[in-house]
């Protein structure tokens, strides 16, 4: 995924000669608490956020450009950066937004904390099914039934209560990945599990091979 598919396209964006009271009142509409500060063309000159007006207000200032960071102080993804990165830039700096640049630095959206808690919370509300259908697509040949007698055997090394194939399906079909990660303790080990599984796959499918 690319930061210009994470990014939200519908964003307030102002102008250094923009009054702080005016752009109070629009951030306070819209429900913004940060807005990059832009020239004619687009472009990133600046940054301000909440905090900005509330200071500005309280001091008496009356543009924007009095109150703004400088673009040199923002810290931006350009569109076609790996999405990870605007997840990375905002976790690592508690940023609540992060700007999405193209090639002539023109603001094109916004990478927000909110868009990426959504994000995750589809991602962790997955089938873990969905996950073995995948997992099976890649490894070419292999049945489904194969691969739940194997994901059971790495279940039954791994907690120690023997489990059937048909057991195991049947716990996968209604759980999400969400749920599939706290009960294994963590999202390394759910991978760890889902590799020892395709090892498995493969280890068993050359043993009868070459019987």
């Amino acid at each position: 995924m690319r930061a210009k598919e994470l990014m939200d396209k519908d964003f307030v964006y102002l102008n250094c000669d923009d009054s702080v009271v005016d752009v109070s009142k629009a951030m306070e509409e819209v429900r913004r608490f940060t807005c990059p500060v832009v020239n004619d063309n687009k472009q990133l000159v600046g940054w301000v956020t909440s905090f900005d007006i509330t200071k500005g207000l309280r001091e008496g200032n009356e543009k924007i450009s009095e109150i703004m960071s400088s673009a040199e102080e923002v810290s931006t993804v350009h569109e076609d950066d790996p999405a990870r990165k605007a997840v990375i830039l905002t976790a690592n700096n508690k940023f609540v937004t992060v700007p999405v640049v193209n090639d002539d630095n023109q603001v094109i959206g916004m990478v927000r904390a909110c868009d990426i808690v959504e994000l995750l919370s589809d991602l962790y509300d997955i089938k873990v099914e969905k996950l073995y259908k995948a997992m099976q697509n890649q490894l070419h040949g292999v049945t489904w039934e194969e691969l739940m007698a194997a994901s059971a055997l790495v279940s039954q090394k791994t907690t120690g209560q023997k489990i059937t194939a048909e057991e195991y399906e049947a716990s996968i079909v209604n759980s999400t990945f969400g749920e599939a990660i706290w009960a294994t303790g963590g999202l390394e080990k759910f991978f760890a599990g889902l590799i020892s599984v395709g090892e498995l796959v493969v280890a068993r499918r050359v043993g009868n091979a070459r019987k």
